[in-house]
């Protein structure tokens, strides 16, 4: 069983940059395909983005790609979120998530952090 931890959420102005970190512990990452997903107000959570376990591959949602990244170092079991050019709909909590195949749908995903919030605003 695999234990994750978000951080690095906050508050951010339209067009600013936050970067997300995952942590894990209990088993090495390298165990597991990783993915972001995230959860607005009154919404249904979503697919952010995903990375293979060993990175040589990623896959984005459409209303992320080109502004986020996700990118992950097995060796500091961390992966991270890089998000950029952000928009107030990006507003939501963010979860990382674990799984044993490289996957969008969240039933796929066994292990799930508590959350980080996001917050777009000027």
């Amino acid at each position: 069983q695999v234990q994750l931890v978000e951080s690095g959420g906050g508050l951010v102005q339209p067009g600013g940059s936050l970067r997300l970190s995952c942590v894990a512990s209990g088993r090495p990452l390298s165990t597991y395909a990783m993915g972001w997903f995230r959860q607005a107000p009154g919404k249904e959570r979503e697919y952010v983005a995903a990375i293979m376990r060993s990175a040589v591959s990623t896959h984005y949602a459409d209303s992320v790609r080109g502004r986020f990244a996700i990118f992950r170092d097995n060796a500091q079991n961390t992966v991270w979120l890089q998000m950029d050019d952000l928009k107030p709909e990006d507003t939501a909590v963010y979860f990382c998530a674990a799984s044993l195949r490289f996957a969008r749908e969240q039933e796929a995903y066994s292990y799930w952090g508590q959350g980080t919030q996001v917050t777009v605003s000027s």
